[in-house]
């Protein structure tokens, strides 16, 4: 096994946590200006792009009738639903807010491993888990109360 941190991986955690925090910024502007139509122009131009490499690698198979509407609901569900909703979340939250949230996916991505797959959990991945959901309960907590207390009148 491996006995130290592998500086590539650093990197790589590095590069995501830099892109997640311009999909913040940059979202929470595009979905203040466009709504729910940048959800769907970033969906046409990632499809321009993926599609091609898809039918390359899968062949026509990925084009047959029987396939597609497999597609259209993973399109939905894994894209469609859940980046609109994103986008509204994003127009509504502070960034730093949205930010705690979205750890809350890989979170749910385990225990769906663990409900569903049957994959164990060490302890420590355990008590990953409940630290990421009490702080996005905690930071969500403390964004309501901050929007909710009355500003103070100047005297």
């Amino acid at each position: 096994g491996g006995t130290g941190i592998d500086p590539t991986g650093v990197l790589f955690a590095l590069g995501a946590g830099a892109c997640w925090a311009l999909y913040i910024v940059f979202g929470q502007r595009a979905g203040a200006d466009h709504g729910a139509q940048a959800v769907a122009l970033g969906s046409v131009i990632a499809s321009i792009i993926v599609v091609p490499v898809g039918v390359v690698a899968a062949g026509s198979a990925l084009l047959s009738l029987e396939a597609l509407p497999y597609g259209l609901a993973i399109a939905l569900l894994s894209t469609a639903l859940p980046y609109t909703l994103e986008m509204i979340a994003l127009t509504k939250l502070p960034a730093r807010t949205f930010g705690v949230l979205m750890s809350i996916e890989p979170a749910f991505g385990a225990l769906a491993g663990w409900t569903m797959l049957q994959e164990r959990l060490a302890a420590g991945q355990w008590a990953a888990i409940i630290l990421i959901i009490l702080a996005s309960i905690g930071t969500t907590w403390t964004a309501t109360a901050q929007r909710q207390s009355p500003v103070p009148m100047p005297e």
